[in-house]
């Protein structure tokens, strides 16, 4: 996996967003899977990383109030043979949950850390790590 200044890449195709809530990790389960996962997605056509990252924290979390920030884009593949897409990496602060809209999401869940069992471990750990490395994401209070 490489990262780099989301300054220096153009045509980010997905968006990552960790997500703190109450001072912990706030994740999501799909209704087809019994796995966790950070909100994000695909960036569609015409929206900016940020606009996408709002997008899909609203709809796989229901958060209203929180504020969002940058942190780096990544490169990263699913396995040896995938040529592996670019994507930017985000951190929300949410201070109000509504509802949570409609979508693929069946819920949320808070955690004091990363847990074994997320959707993505290959790609969610290593970023969670280097949220830590930054600085960005420390311990729980």
């Amino acid at each position: 996996m490489q990262d780099f200044d989301l300054k220096e890449a153009e045509n980010y195709k997905y968006v990552v967003v960790f997500s703190r809530y109450q001072g912990r990790l706030l994740l999501s389960r799909h209704k087809d899977r019994d796995t966790w996962e950070t909100q994000g997605g695909h960036v569609e056509p015409g929206e900016t990383t940020e606009e996408a990252a709002r997008r899909e924290l609203w709809e796989e979390s229901g958060a209203k109030d929180f504020t969002i920030e940058p942190v780096c884009g990544y490169w990263a593949a699913d396995n040896e043979g995938d040529p592996g897409a670019n994507g930017a990496i985000y951190l929300a602060h949410i201070t109000g949950l509504g509802p949570m809209p409609e979508s693929e999401m069946a819920e949320t869940r808070l955690f004091d850390a990363l847990p074994e069992n997320v959707t993505y471990p290959w790609i969610t750990g290593p970023l969670f790590s280097h949220l830590k490395e930054l600085g960005l994401w420390g311990a729980c209070e």
